[in-house]
């Protein structure tokens, strides 16, 4: 059986023979109607082979021809060097067809008058054919470079392509490299706080509720590292993992926080960066309820507003300082806005800004979108959120 390379290399042969034919059926078609016209008196298979035996010479000889364009290309650089080179061979190649032509010819003794010996057929197929064969040879030569340039032109594309596909990937994976630090930056961050509170709370003697807050943060890093590979999750889960770390400031501010959490159920399901909101939050009761003498109200919503999810934080405390230079407030504002343009870019956005009713509101702009899940694949085994007064 033939392999795919022979069948290839066959398929070529057939086209080129076929293409060959075609042509000195037609070169026949238009000698036919001449030699009418002219009352030449020749039969009319002479003029057949003539033609035929023409072409099929030029069959035979365009292997040659396509080998020294595969080895002399007409390349940019050395186009004029490539040029002279290739009239060169044309002009050697041109006369041994019509050598081989008048060969053939004069042995089938057609066109008796002219071509009654191999150098009689010779000299007349050189003052009739030299300079059509010049011809044909760069027309051969410019099919061969015609579909050498569109395979390279085609490779180039492909290659293209292909590093279009790997710098996207690289883009890809580059962002979630970025997004991955954002969030071993962050959930540090928040641990060392609340591990700092924790010592406060045991320098003050207080086992009873430092324990306490070893026990959810315990439940809040379990929670947490399940989802640790993931840059978003549903506005829901996102709104346990806010219960749990508000569980936490609880057992340290005791009656001195009052929380509200409002969220449409609309919005439920909508995707959102992981952590997103603990930084925000957690900015809130340090700037907001941990500076104000008595106890603090933090209102936390969730809604679609003009087709957008927008959360937002609001706490009743003393306000930010207008006066104050205005640099990035600390780890977690910076790092959520990184976030948000890493995940949306011009589509998100984070203001904080004094309450028009007192204190700071924080609020998250972003695409409103459903997130698909498997009712089973977020479940929060944990005793932290029970007796949690939101």
């Amino acid at each position: 059986m033939l392999n795919f390379t022979q069948n290839r290399t066959f398929r070529r042969i057939g086209i080129r023979f076929l293409a060959w034919t075609l042509l000195g059926l037609f070169m026949f078609s238009q000698g036919i109607v001449q030699s009418r016209f002219t009352n030449d008196p020749s039969p009319w298979w002479h003029h057949l082979a003539g033609w035929m035996v023409g072409v099929y010479v030029w069959f035979a000889l365009t292997p040659v021809v396509f080998w020294l364009g595969h080895r002399y290309p007409l390349e940019r650089r050395y186009w004029i060097r490539r040029t002279l080179l290739h009239t060169s061979f044309a002009f050697v190649i041109a006369p041994l067809q019509l050598a081989l032509e008048a060969a053939v010819l004069s042995q089938m003794g057609v066109f008796p008058m002219y071509m009654k010996t191999f150098v009689a057929a010779f000299f007349f197929l050189v003052i009739l054919a030299f300079h059509q064969g010049i011809l044909t040879y760069w027309s051969v030569l410019g099919v061969q470079q015609g579909f050498a340039w569109y395979r390279r032109y085609e490779e180039r594309q492909q290659e293209a392509l292909r590093l279009e596909l790997r710098s996207s990937q690289l883009e890809r994976q580059l962002v979630q490299a970025h997004l991955g630090a954002l969030k071993m930056q962050l959930q540090p961050h928040f641990l060392f706080n609340t591990l700092n509170a924790i010592m406060v709370l045991v320098r003050q003697q207080k086992g009873r509720e430092a324990e306490e807050m070893l026990g959810r943060l315990s439940d809040l890093l379990r929670c947490v590292l399940e989802d640790v590979d993931s840059q978003e999750i549903p506005l829901r889960r996102e709104l346990e993992y806010l219960q749990l770390y508000l569980s936490i400031e609880q057992v340290r501010f005791q009656d001195r926080m009052r929380v509200e959490i409002a969220a449409a159920p609309e919005v439920m399901d909508a995707a959102v960066p992981h952590m997103i909101l603990q930084p925000i939050v957690e900015n809130a009761i340090r700037h907001g309820i941990g500076r104000s003498s008595s106890a603090g109200r933090l209102r936390i919503s969730a809604a679609l507003v003009d087709g957008q999810l927008e959360l937002r934080v609001l706490d009743d405390g003393p306000g930010l300082i207008l006066t104050a230079p205005a640099p990035s407030r600390g780890i977690g504002l910076s790092n959520t806005r990184a976030r948000l343009e890493q995940l949306y870019g011009r589509a998100a956005r984070l203001t904080v800004e004094n309450a028009p009713e007192g204190g700071v509101a924080a609020t998250i702009v972003l695409p409103c979108r459903p997130m698909e899940i498997d009712p089973g694949t977020y479940r929060m085994e944990t005793n932290a959120l029970h007796g949690f007064a939101g």
